[in-house]
């Protein structure tokens, strides 16, 4: 199976503090590491503010794309957590108290009681404010969150979790293990490249687009960098990483195509690992 013909996966990050910089996105970084790690990969992300009508307008648009979708951020249950009722305006359905949510919940509640029957009282208005982490869109599951037992929802292959990657990033590694073990390595899928010291990537672009032409499917890209001094040797200044991916069988064959174009072109070409 070609690669161009898997499911795609994409990820949605909600949060404020991400977008002003009070916090760093660390869970995309880990999605394409547990993706990898399973010989998937991640096919596009985005950004989007705690904002009602941004969060209802991206997930109406990834629900009707057929993709695979995680979305970290806005599941709790403060002012600022949009995400549970913007999907159920996106599905148009209702939002109600999924029977395991609540039942996690409330063990998590006496649990943090620590005996205190006062703290335990499920009818306390902070406890009954609780269980809102619980109201999922109807027909969800639950994603179960093994740091503090609240859990999270999915629902039509989109799959919310927390925006704590502690919590996260095991949610969605639990949910590609139990959901979508059946496209694991099911491509032959290879990524190769070259580094071209002082390249000129306008002359290189007629090389790279005969090479991806003549190898239909193949996927031929290009990587420019002012250069990084911490790296040191050919990485110090000014440099292109050109490279091939795509099919396993093929890749080798383009590259040297690729290689061989690049050195009559006159430019020099150092193999990196």
């Amino acid at each position: 199976m070609d690669k161009s013909e898997s499911r795609r996966f994409g990820l949605i990050v909600i949060g404020d503090e991400i977008l002003s910089g009070r916090r760093q996105d660390k869970h995309m970084s880990k999605l394409i590491e547990l993706l990898n790690e399973r010989g998937l990969s991640l096919s596009w992300a985005r950004y989007v503010a705690d904002d009602p009508e941004q969060i209802v307008e991206t997930l109406s648009q990834t629900f009707a794309s057929g993709d695979i979708v995680f979305s970290t951020g806005g599941i709790g249950a403060t002012p600022d957590d949009h995400t549970r009722q913007s999907a159920a305006r996106a599905l148009k359905r209702e939002l109600s108290l999924h029977p395991q949510a609540k039942e996690l919940i409330t063990a998590r509640i006496i649990a943090s009681a620590e005996g205190d029957p006062v703290k335990a009282d499920l009818n306390r208005p902070e406890n009954q404010h609780r269980y809102k982490m619980g109201e999922f869109p109807l027909g969800s599951e639950i994603i179960p969150n093994p740091y503090n037992q609240i859990p999270g929802f999915r629902i039509a292959e989109h799959h919310f979790v927390p925006g704590f990657p502690v919590m996260a990033a095991p949610m969605m590694a639990w949910c590609l293990d139990h959901h979508y073990a059946d496209l694991f390595h099911r491509n032959n899928w290879l990524e190769q490249s070259f580094i071209v010291p002082s390249g000129i990537e306008s002359t290189l672009t007629p090389l790279m687009e005969s090479v991806e032409a003549e190898f239909e499917g193949l996927k031929v890209f290009s990587l420019p960098s002012v250069g990084d001094p911490v790296r040191g040797g050919v990485f110090a200044k000014r440099h292109i990483e050109l490279g091939v991916k795509g099919d396993a069988n093929r890749v080798p064959i383009a590259l040297d195509k690729l290689k061989q174009g690049t050195v009559a072109l006159g430019f020099e070409v150092y193999i990196h690992q």
